[in-house]
């Protein structure tokens, strides 16, 4: 989802964490959008205004009269014109002064007179206690019954020194729910629900070692954050990998290829979460041993080799074929190969009942951060695109699923 031209009101309270939000205004504007930030007389004391003034090169609103005029009437136009709120951080006294409508600073004023519709996100920080006390409770559960999203706080060293739930979420999770807000209204996956794969798995050879690949997860984590973004609900299935999940997605962790194949099944089964695609983005190991070891296994002096017996894992993708209730299931496959890339990826498409799938050379993409991909489309439509990142290579993916969606 695009950030550009957005415009979007910053609030800075009088918190620690507001040196953090010095990451986030940068991160908003190097997206494209138009960042005001409104700051409390405590916030300044914490931060200059002067700092976020320098990175979005726009004034900062530090009083309810500041830069009145007849065609740009301070608090009322910052409101009137805004595409989103974003309050960070969001202290106890000014998530009660939201909650009861209260009009005493610039962040309230404003808030106050923001039109119907606009988003509202709200990242709330203080010490546990104060997070915890039933005041602070109903004031958070008023502001969602009235339409505000909030961030959850993380659990960790708070300013203190204490160690407890509190901390503001990280400038990254600040910047994907903005986006997600933004999906949510405008983006051509709203309403859609994705299951998405990624990493690889893992079959265990002995309690130490096992059978794995070198996938690091950026595709299929690319994707989610990519369909977040664009208004999408997200199942992330994902073996071992050193990513975090992206902010909204539901996440479910797997080891081996039939944790994976269950996992898949549960999400596309969902009684009352129908799914409308399935992108199949993990590097799933073919084969596994077919009786692990309980013990390490060690050398036994003999000089030789342990012999390991090797069974076929399920082909998740081809065992979806004609199961019933997953008419109309759009499905994504990957195909990462070593030599005939398109025609060993035609063959996949064909043989698992594929609506998509994406080749690339198994050598060049796998734990790389970009990525050279062949579309091919069921029609028989190929397209090629250029070596990448991977975040724009999502995003092409998900222009041709929403092009074949578009054409059901």
């Amino acid at each position: 989802m695009t950030l550009k031209n957005k415009n979007i009101l910053l609030g800075v309270a009088g918190g620690i964490a507001a040196y953090k939000v010095v990451q986030v205004a940068r991160d908003l504007t190097v997206a494209g959008a138009k960042v005001h930030v409104m700051m409390t007389p405590g916030a300044t004391r914490f931060i200059t205004p002067l700092t976020f003034q320098s990175l979005t090169r726009y004034p900062v609103h530090t009083e309810v009269w500041e830069y009145w005029t007849q065609e740009a009437q301070g608090h009322i136009s910052l409101a009137r014109e805004a595409d989103l709120a974003l309050i960070a951080p969001a202290t106890a006294d000014i998530l009660a002064k939201l909650a009861h409508g209260f009009a005493d600073d610039i962040i309230t004023t404003v808030m106050l007179g923001l039109p119907p519709g606009v988003p509202v996100l709200v990242a709330p920080t203080m010490e546990t206690h104060m997070y915890e006390h039933p005041a602070t409770r109903q004031n958070l559960q008023t502001l969602v019954e009235r339409g505000a999203q909030i961030i959850q706080p993380g659990y960790g060293n708070l300013a203190s020194g204490a160690v407890g739930t509190g901390r503001m979420a990280e400038p990254a999770q600040l910047l994907a729910a903005v986006k997600l807000a933004f999906g949510k209204v405008e983006g051509d996956l709203r309403g859609k629900r994705l299951v998405i794969t990624a990493g690889g798995t893992q079959e265990n050879i002995d309690p130490v070692r096992y059978i794995g690949n070198r996938s690091s997860g950026q595709m299929g984590y690319a994707l989610a954050e990519e369909a977040l973004g664009r208004g999408a609900e997200v199942t992330l299935i994902s073996g071992p990998v050193k990513l975090s999940p992206p902010y909204g997605a539901e996440f479910v962790g797997i080891t081996s290829t039939r944790d994976l194949e269950q996992a898949v099944h549960a999400a596309l089964e969902k009684p009352d979460a129908k799914a409308d695609v399935l992108i199949m983005a993990a590097a799933v190991a073919d084969f596994r041993p077919a009786s692990p070891s309980e013990q390490k296994i060690k050398k036994d002096g003999s000089g030789q080799a342990p012999q390991i017996e090797l069974v076929l894992n399920p082909d998740i993708l081809a065992g979806l074929k004609g199961r019933a209730g997953l008419e109309g299931l759009l499905k994504v496959g990957f195909a990462a190969e070593t030599e005939d890339l398109t025609h060993n990826a035609e063959k996949k498409l064909v043989s698992k009942d594929l609506d998509l799938i994406v080749a690339n050379d198994a050598v060049t993409s796998i734990g790389q951060p970009d990525n050279e991909i062949t579309l091919i489309e069921r029609s028989g439509v190929i397209t090629h695109l250029d070596r990448q990142p991977k975040t724009l290579v999502a995003g092409a993916i998900l222009d041709k699923v929403v092009e074949i969606l578009s054409k059901r």
